[in-house]
């Protein structure tokens, strides 16, 4: 047949190889292959797959959409200019040809195509000393879960996504498309394009102690069932029903909703932490009376230490008493509350509290007595703040003993204070903490009540006030953001809820999101880390697509993606990354504090801010030549950082010889190898080094002498084969 009809001889062998695919039971679907995504602002380069872009303010499927290959680029006074090429058709050996201005080209990606990334820092905020930092990446998910597998794989504790919904409300895009309700393959698009994430998301969590949570809506929860289902066949999987509004979407003739789904699933060991509430209701647990519910609340106010609450266990109640963070908890904000705490510099001991100095009085014009130190509200990095009370307050809290001093700094002798909260001592008068005694310096030493609180499995389907979306997902981000940029965000403690039950004993966890969009998952991780003192890392990815309404009149001013103006308002640029500097800085973009209070588990005002770090990326493309002769250190610099856990220092440059930051380092010279091994004995914190070479048997030469804690990693074989071999293949 193939010699008589060519063309029917491939149709029909097409069609026998898709069914071939088709699985015998489950779900089935076709998975349009290959799934494009183009990349705006990418130079254009030899060999690369490119389409026509419009002219300005052209309707951008005006043009030709076909795939072109770049056979050769030339310079021209004008410019650079692409000589392009195209099969006429799949079958033949025909080709037609083009050419185009670069500028009137974009770059586009297929699904099976390798990808070599870098990333480039746009901005970070360190607030949280050591600890790690959270990542926010801009990139297409896709690629971004591929350079995931390179940093991450087997390493992530949790996934947390929020994938579009596929509502019919050109919600979402698929090959650069946005898919609409007259799409008779938008089910079928909408699994191919999950399918192929969950995949990559699967490699990257532990296969022996990890969670994975996807939320949905009734438009797909059926069929992402099933999807889950084959994807994870070892998996446990269980579904949670979630109110999120009471007040309902009606629709008539049908009940109105109030609720959406969330999928578990539950790799190896991975399980529920029990908590204080069932979540069916508001009450503490099934016995408790919402009076006490709140009183526990009001407990677990400001603090760097709130402990979710055990069984008969004690939470934290002693809080800083320092006003933290920026604008009015600063000195000159309120300057009667910036005084002296005298110790005895010998003992520690409380010697009194001082009085105020005046507004612009510096701290060397009060004149301590012989033998003893001053406690002053100071931030880490020596910033004049604030106590949160007045000195007579002080005084009175250190002598009812419901403010202690901490322990002390043994190079300076001082010590830290804290106190107990209102709330706190609201419990005390109903019953829920009881008094045991006082410490020798008299503060007093609290307990729980008998049976005031107990652990407690939550249920499968949850009613909270504080997952209501509009009040804490829409109304909290404007708080955040000083306007409203963002619709339908996820309420911040639904996600923190959802987030807590698997993390809750995992303080140093790994969280991603490949569906950031506003970044609440990485608000969630901050605020788990400051009610029980963890070290959580969040990493979150989302694209900066600008919405469909905006582009239209974006594309009627003449511009298009890549143009600046048109990247400022996709939703990385204008959402989520000024989301998460405001909850970090506790200032909105316009440098005012934030005047709203976070509510429920963990109360404080949110111009406090948090202690964390994090840093912002966008996703580069390099050319693997590049890579290979050692062209784009600069560029592979941040994921190497990632891969070494993005704690500390980072080495953002090649150096002559080798270099070391705070847990990994680099070896660019063979020749060095012998003072590198040298330097790294001296290190008790690097746990992986990269190993520039071409040589597979120095490689290991130098691999023998490293200590077994030492992981290697060769560059740039790891990183090229990597991204070489990730390119979705089923």
């Amino acid at each position: 047949m193939e010699q008589q009809d060519r063309a029917l001889a491939t149709d029909i062998r097409d069609h026998i190889n898709a069914l071939a695919e088709r699985r015998a039971f489950g779900l089935n679907f076709e998975r349009h292959t290959p799934e494009t995504v183009e990349l705006p602002g990418r130079p254009i380069r030899k060999g690369d797959k490119v389409r026509f872009l419009a002219p300005r303010g052209a309707d951008p499927k005006s043009v030709d959409q076909r795939l072109w290959r770049v056979m050769r680029i030339a310079r021209t006074d004008d410019g650079r200019v692409a000589s392009l090429a195209r099969q006429v058709s799949p079958d033949s050996d025909e080709f037609e040809t083009a050419i185009r201005d670069c500028d009137h080209l974009i770059v586009v990606a297929e699904f099976r195509d390798p990808i070599y990334p870098g990333l480039i820092s746009t901005g970070k905020v360190e607030r949280g000393g050591d600890k790690p930092f959270h990542t926010v990446i801009n990139a297409e998910n896709f690629h971004s879960l591929q350079t995931l597998l390179y940093t991450h794989e087997a390493k992530v504790d949790a996934i947390y996504i929020d994938p579009p919904y596929n509502t019919g409300d050109s919600d979402w895009k698929y090959n650069n498309d946005y898919v609409d309700s007259d799409d008779i393959y938008r089910h079928s698009k909408w699994l191919a394009f999950m399918e192929r994430r969950l995949k990559m998301a699967k490699r990257l969590l532990r296969p022996d102690n990890s969670v994975l949570i996807v939320t949905i809506d009734e438009k797909e929860y059926l069929r992402l069932g099933l999807l889950l289902e084959q994807t994870f066949p070892e998996a446990d999987i269980q579904m949670v029903s979630s109110v999120i509004n009471r007040a309902a979407s009606f629709r008539k003739g049908r009940f109105s909703r109030v609720d959406e789904y969330i999928f578990y699933v539950f790799l190896g060991e991975g399980h529920i932490c029990p908590w204080v509430s069932t979540m069916l209701d508001e009450s503490v647990d099934q016995g408790a009376d919402d009076a006490a519910e709140q009183n526990v609340r009001e407990s677990t106010g400001p603090s760097s230490n709130v402990e979710a609450p055990k069984a008969n266990a004690m939470p934290t109640v002693w809080f800083t008493a320092v006003r933290r963070g920026t604008g009015s908890a600063e000195r000159s904000g309120r300057p009667a509350l910036f005084y002296p705490v005298v110790l005895d510099s010998k003992s520690g001991a409380l010697v009194k509290v001082g009085d105020p100095l005046a507004k612009d009085a510096p701290r060397s014009q009060y004149v301590l007595e012989p033998g003893t130190v001053a406690v002053w509200p100071l931030a880490k990095d020596g910033r004049e703040q604030r106590w949160r009370f007045s000195a007579t307050k002080m005084r009175e809290y250190f002598a009812a003993g419901t403010a202690r001093l901490g322990k002390r700094d043994p190079e300076t002798g001082l010590r830290p204070i804290t106190y107990l909260q209102p709330g706190t001592l609201k419990n005390i008068t109903t019953g829920t903490f009881v008094v045991t005694g006082r410490n020798p310096e008299g503060a007093l030493e609290l307990a729980l009540a008998e049976g005031a609180m107990k652990d407690v499995t939550p249920r499968s389907v949850w009613n909270q006030t504080s997952h209501f979306a509009r009040d804490h997902g829409t109304n909290l981000v404007k708080s955040l953001l000083g306007e409203k940029r963002f619709e339908f965000p996820k309420a911040l403690y639904a996600v923190e809820d959802s987030l807590r039950f698997i993390v809750a004993d995992k303080p140093d966890a790994v969280i991603v999101d490949f569906f950031a969009g506003s970044g609440t998952t990485a608000h969630a991780v901050m605020r788990l880390n400051r009610q029980d003192g963890g070290r959580r890392q969040s990493i979150s990815v989302t694209n900066n697509e600008v919405s469909a309404e905006e582009q239209t009149g974006l594309r009627l001013r003449g511009l298009r993606p890549g143009d600046a103006e048109w990247e400022a308002l996709g939703i990385c640029d204008y959402v989520t990354k000024p989301r998460i500097q405001a909850a970090v800085t506790g200032m909105t973009p316009s440098g005012q504090a934030i005047k709203t209070d976070y509510k429920f588990t963990d109360e404080f005002p949110m111009e406090d801010g948090f202690e964390e770090n994090v840093e912002f990326f966008t996703m580069t493309y390099e050319a693997p030549r590049s890579v290979a002769h050692h062209r784009s250190f600069e560029a592979i610099a941040p994921i190497l950082w990632l891969k070494s856990g993005a704690k500390g220092k980072r080495i953002n440059e090649a150096k002559e010889d080798f270099a070391i930051a705070d847990t990994y380092g680099v070896l660019f010279d063979l020749d060095a190898s012998h003072a590198f091994l040298e330097a790294l004995g001296n290190s008790t914190q690097v746990r992986t080094v990269f190993i520039v070479t071409d040589d597979d048997r120095a490689f290991q030469m130098i691999c023998s002498e490293l200590p077994p804690h030492i992981e290697p990693i060769r560059l740039y074989e790891s990183y090229l084969t990597n991204f070489k071999i990730n390119t979705g293949r089923e």
